[in-house]
């Protein structure tokens, strides 16, 4: 891999450290009285740090030197090498990169792995292009991966791209991307389909990282996926798939929105007696007013010491482990040589943190930015991307003949499995049993008006529609509910503003969320976008009277994952992504 951090090679900066470090000139920053999170050794121990320019020059006991330009007194705060997220999706957040950057560099986040699959499957290279433009010049540092699965599960679904072998290797040959982003396609793998083996190929050529999504699998499908060259996971379920892949060799990425697992993965830990190198924290995707109230890795670091995890184990994973899976030497550690990317922690019970540094500048002390405000996007976001017109209420209605039928359904969400129903037919439609929803999946790429149909059970008894255009993966426009004047009413709302996410009980809409970029981001600032989400989700919760045990939010974008297997509905049906199955009639033929 190349090379990504040029900066720190200049001579003549070397020589001003080491010169700074031997005590013959002074530094350029002094961070005194502090302590230092050593994630090396795992030792917690007083010392002063010396920075040059953008990086630590000396890390040496406390008050042995007083000369620099600037002296910072620490007060016993603890030191930490910045945090590090190893994948994740920018666009869960619902903010463009800038305003990302000003919610999370105050917490301590100074390097993200960003896989704009969102945006890609939405606007195809171009969209990624964008993605590596907004990315450049901000406090945090972006590392952009290549979307590998656009869309998501070929011939299940449809997305507003379509990326080959070709369009892989066009986007490693650009230096900001680091590899190529989770493969998710993992029957396309385990198969060697030729669309798969290309893009895989391109990624092993390259030379760069190769990431993956390897939901479920175990035996020999695991062992096959990995073989094909996948290097990491972060679709954890349980203590024994923590073991299973970390013995495959695996680099684990565990997120911040999976609490279940948290201690199922310390269980994992402590059976083995260590926490392996190849164990990272990620944050995968994590909502707008999640990530303003609690935060990404920091909370995680939170709940994993909460879970028993040791405090500097679990700053290991967020640091050392994850510069040495991206292969960033100059990241991860608070020692002499290394780039100043260090956050002060008040302590390591709480992780409230007091100040951030990003290659030796201070960017941000108690909770907000310092310095110039990030400048404005060189490149024009990607916007008008609803290429669909607006939809009646006959829309949502399934047809059938006689009185009586049975039909095929997605039983049980999140994990799901096929079921059949028998119901009521009444003046040509089906009459939906009053414990099931309709899910209507519109493609808004302009390939067809005609969605794809399949009622749910197990969502709860509804009294109102939700339609979103986050939608993973391909971001189509999806409708759930059970009255055809609300879905219209939600659906158009979303169709007239751009995309995002809208509620609608009694034939009005209740509560919008636009998302004019993509379908999936807003330019408003981070607060903005986490109350007006805060309030969706409410309007959500109202609609639904019934609590289930995922949020109806969580739910929804979720319902149509093409790529894991079950039945998902998407704009072609209702598709298997394990099977390659495609229901595009959910009328089971009578006999």
């Amino acid at each position: 891999m190349t090379r990504a951090w040029t900066d720190l090679d200049a001579p003549a900066l070397r020589d001003r450290a080491v010169r700074a470090a031997a005590g013959r000139e002074p530094f350029d920053v002094l961070l005194c009285g502090g302590v230092v999170a050593d994630v090396v050794t795992g030792e917690l121990r007083e010392a002063d740090i010396g920075i040059v320019g953008p990086l630590i020059a000396s890390v040496h006991p406390r008050g042995t030197r007083t000369d620099a330009q600037t002296s910072m007194a620490l007060d016993g705060a603890v030191v930490a090498p910045g945090l590090i997220d190893t994948h994740l999706h920018i666009e869960s957040s619902m903010m463009t990169p800038r305003t990302y950057a000003e919610t999370v560099v105050p917490q301590g986040t100074t390097t993200i792995a960003w896989d704009p699959h969102e945006v890609g499957n939405v606007g195809g290279l171009d969209a990624v292009r964008w993605a590596v433009a907004a990315a450049r010049d901000l406090s945090l540092r972006i590392l952009v991966e290549a979307p590998s699965c656009v869309p998501s599960a070929p011939g299940l679904e449809r997305a507003g791209a379509v990326f080959d072998a070709d369009a892989m290797a066009e986007m490693l040959s650009w230096p900001e991307v680091i590899g190529v982003a989770e493969i998710m396609d993992m029957r396309g793998v385990i198969e060697r389909s030729a669309h798969m083996r290309g893009i895989v190929q391109a990624g092993i050529d390259s030379g760069k990282l190769i990431c993956g999504h390897a939901r479920d699998l175990t035996g020999a499908p695991l062992q096959a996926f990995v073989a094909a060259g996948i290097e990491s996971d972060h679709e954890l379920t349980g203590r024994q798939d923590i073991l299973d892949k970390l013995r495959a060799g695996l680099t684990l990425e565990l997120r911040v929105s999976h609490t279940s697992v948290l201690p199922e993965a310390v269980a994992a830990f402590r059976e083995i007696g260590r926490v392996p190198q190849t164990v990272t924290f990620c944050t995968d995707d994590i909502f707008p007013d999640d990530l303003v109230r609690d935060g990404g890795i920091v909370h995680l670091l939170r709940l994993m010491t909460a879970n028993g995890m040791e405090p500097l184990d679990a700053l290991r994973c967020a640091t050392l482990n994850a510069a040495m899976r991206l292969e960033r030497r100059d990241l991860g550690a608070v020692a002499p040589g290394r780039r100043a990317d260090l956050v002060v922690f008040a302590d390591l019970h709480d992780f409230a943190v007091r100040r951030v540094f990003a290659s030796g500048r201070e960017v941000a002390a108690e909770g907000r930015l310092v310095g110039a405000p990030p400048r404005p996007d060189s490149m024009r976001a990607p916007t008008e991307t609803m290429h669909l017109d607006p939809v009646a209420p006959d829309a949502f209605r399934i047809r059938a003949k006689g009185t009586r039928a049975t039909i095929q359904t997605v039983h049980t969400p999140r994990f799901t499995r096929w079921g059949e129903r028998e119901v009521a037919v009444e003046e040509g439609h089906v009459v939906l049993p009053e414990d099931t929803l309709l899910m209507a999946v519109f493609n808004r790429y302009g390939a067809s008006s005609t969605p794809g149909l399949g009622v749910l059970e197990g969502w709860g008894r509804w009294e109102g529609a939700f339609a979103t255009t986050i939608l993973h993966d391909s971001h189509n426009l999806a409708v759930f509910g059970r009255d055809p004047a609300d879905m219209a009413a939600a659906a158009n709302a979303l169709i007239a503003c751009g995309g995002g996410m809208a509620v609608a009980k009694d034939g009005e809409v209740i509560s919008e969320l636009a998302l004019p970029v993509c379908g999936l981001l807003s330019e408003e600032a981070p607060e903005v976008v986490a109350t007006r989400f805060a309030q969706l989700r409410a309007a959500s919760d109202a609609i639904v009277p019934e609590k289930l045990a995922v949020p109806i939010v969580k739910l929804v974008i979720g319902a149509s994952l093409a790529c894991n297997p079950g039945p998902h509905v998407t704009d072609l049906g209702i598709t298997d992504g394990m099977t390659g199955r495609i229901v595009t009639d959910m009328l089971v033929p009578a006999e």
